[in-house]
């Protein structure tokens, strides 16, 4: 359910795009110390974004680390390390923890459960240290779980559970800018969980798997985008009351465009299959 919140790397600048890296670099090494090293396999560029919008509104303390790694052994890395850069890293590992389970459930991947087994040793003090996020989002997978059995046939059920764990995870202080983050982070799950609905419907209804779009039983993939482009719409709506100027233009090709990409690639290629020969 993730990989959909990404920068469009075409459209940065030189300097964006060592700046979306080194937040990478920055959230992945801050895994490793929080975490495990082997807990790096969980990284993804989702929680890049969360990183970037906290780091922009609250502006923490950041240093720039320049580092070999593993998987670049000839060339130092920029990296950069701060509060947000951390948060970041430990919602990263308890995503993906949650994310493994449901992969593991679904497909029964070998990988999924090997990658469940690893981050459950390291859930338990990520919960420690942020109680309120993981009774978040433990409370929405139950719901989600519940609701996927029962076969609901109505989005925006699912689609809450989600936007409500989103909503938990962006609210990292709760200041005056909680309701601010929560509005966003709640809209940007339900994209998100709609979002994966729209691009797995084949394969979902293939394989007899719950999707909601699929119970409703129609490919109505122009409601679908309809859907998506009101959560964006919500979404952004937040996103814009915040005071953000660092990473702002970055920030934006975020959420303006690189949150599209997956769904228009999909798009062209069932368009290109759909012409007459």
């Amino acid at each position: 359910m993730f990989g959909y919140v990404t920068a469009s790397m075409g459209e940065l600048t030189q300097e964006q795009r060592q700046r979306y890296m080194g937040c990478y670099c920055g959230i992945c090494r801050a895994i490793g110390r929080n975490s495990s090293g082997p807990s790096r396999l969980s990284l993804n560029y989702d929680m890049v974004f969360l990183a970037l919008l906290l780091s922009s509104l609250y502006e923490p303390e950041e240093e720039q680390e320049d580092r070999r790694c593993l998987l670049h052994p000839l060339s130092r890395r920029p990296g950069f390390r701060s509060e947000a850069v951390s948060y970041a890293a430990d919602m990263n590992v308890a995503l993906a923890y949650f994310s493994a389970d449901d992969h593991w459930r679904d497909d029964r991947r070998p990988d999924a459960l090997a990658l469940r087994k690893l981050l459950k040793k390291q859930y338990p003090e990520i919960s420690r240290r942020y109680p309120r996020q993981c009774r978040a989002m433990e409370a929405c997978i139950r719901e989600l779980s519940r609701l996927e059995k029962e076969a609901c046939s109505n989005p925006d059920l699912p689609a809450n559970c989600f936007g409500q764990l989103m909503a938990e995870l962006f609210v990292w202080k709760q200041d005056l800018w909680e309701p601010y983050l929560r509005e966003m982070g709640e809209a940007l799950g339900r994209f998100i969980y709609l979002m994966d609905a729209a691009m797995d419907f084949e394969k979902d209804r293939r394989k007899g798997r719950y999707n909601p779009f699929v119970s409703l039983g129609e490919a109505d993939r122009q409601r679908w985008e309809e859907y998506l482009v009101l959560e964006m719409g919500r979404c952004t709506r937040s996103y814009e009351t915040l005071p953000l100027v660092q990473d702002k233009a970055l920030l934006d090709n975020i959420l303006y465009s690189g949150v599209w990409i997956r769904y228009r690639q999909r798009k062209a290629h069932r368009g290109a299959q759909e012409e007459p020969t």
